[in-house]
């Protein structure tokens, strides 16, 4: 099991989104709590309903607390004694950052531009191969594992998109590509859901996507650091397994190391001329086969329907999954 997984929980008895630790299948501790016994002085913080704000400020401290957790029995005790909880349910998984400065969603492989574009009848732009390009989406949209989603108004065509996101540990700007995994906090899932029709006639206007990405983007079901994917990474490419299925059925598979924008060269790029901040969510736009509208509905049953259930999973970070009602 990794020793350093980090969701956010909604408890039953409270309505507040609770930062956490996974010390365990089903037992969590409060980054808060664990922050505040053995690294920082947050007080009683994590009783006030500004919690939700405060993993972008443990980020930075994730290598400690990693350590911590490494040895968790040897903590526990010590943990407790300080007024530490741990919790056991939880009413809800929220995503890891509920609400993230930004979230820069980018469109970086080659086989899911081609297919998707070809699948219009277009031919891939030259400049593609030379700018990592992304758009903002929304923040205010995020939801989290096992969470429900309906189709927007006028939308037919829903569509699920397989993505592998990053999340910002450390500030920064104009980070060098050499430098930009010292910038990342650790690796979550995206499932960047798309009404497809919406986002066809929006973006015949040439601006977008927006009415068509707006609705809901499932982010988890963890935030896994970066520590704990030590043989995944090497240089600039990460090699992780990246499935998608529908209602038990595999529809997608790929791997994060087709990539032809590379995280470091995002990074980068997203730094250039602008701040980078602890908590920011970048994902890494659709690996290819990872939707509906690059295999085509006619391939896959349809469009996603109510009833479907979309799970999501890619190596060593878990299973996102997405009830569509």
């Amino acid at each position: 099991m990794p020793t350093m997984r980090i969701a956010t929980i909604v408890l039953p008895e409270k309505e507040v989104p609770l930062p956490v630790a996974v010390v365990s299948d089903g037992c969590w501790v409060g980054l808060a709590d664990l922050a505040g016994c053995f690294i920082l002085s947050l007080g009683e913080c994590c009783e006030k309903p500004s919690v939700a704000n405060l993993l972008p400020e443990v980020l930075p401290f994730l290598g400690r607390l990693t350590e911590i957790l490494k040895h968790w029995p040897d903590h526990a005790e010590e943990f407790e004694a300080k007024g530490g909880r741990v919790y056991s349910e939880a009413e809800r998984i929220l995503p890891p950052v509920p609400r993230p400065p930004s979230f820069r969603d980018f469109y970086a492989f080659e086989e899911h531009v081609k297919t998707a574009r070809s699948r219009r009848g277009l031919e891939m732009i030259p400049a593609w191969y030379e700018i990592p390009t992304f758009y903002f989406s929304n923040t205010g949209s995020l939801i989290g594992d096992e969470a429900e989603v309906a189709a927007p108004a006028g939308c037919q065509w829903l569509d699920y998109e397989l993505e592998l996101g990053v999340v910002i540990g450390k500030s920064g700007r104009d980070i060098a590509p050499e430098k930009a995994w010292e910038h990342v906090a650790g690796f979550t899932i995206i499932n960047d859901l798309s009404a497809r029709d919406l986002q066809r006639a929006e973006m015949a206007i040439g601006l977008g996507p927006a009415k068509g990405k707006d609705f809901a983007t499932a982010v988890g079901p963890h935030l896994i650091t970066i520590d704990e994917l030590e043989g995944a990474i090497d240089g600039e490419k990460i090699t992780l397994e990246m499935v998608a299925r529908v209602n038990g059925r595999e529809l997608s598979r790929g791997n994060s190391a087709s990539l032809y924008h590379s995280w470091p060269q995002m990074i980068a790029h997203a730094s250039r001329d602008a701040q980078l901040f602890p908590g920011d969510l970048l994902g890494s736009g659709t690996v290819g086969t990872g939707c509906i509208l690059e295999l085509g509905p006619e391939n896959t049953g349809g469009w996603l329907k109510p009833g479907d259930v979309v799970e999501l999973e890619i190596e060593r970070l878990g299973c996102l999954r997405t009830k569509i009602i």
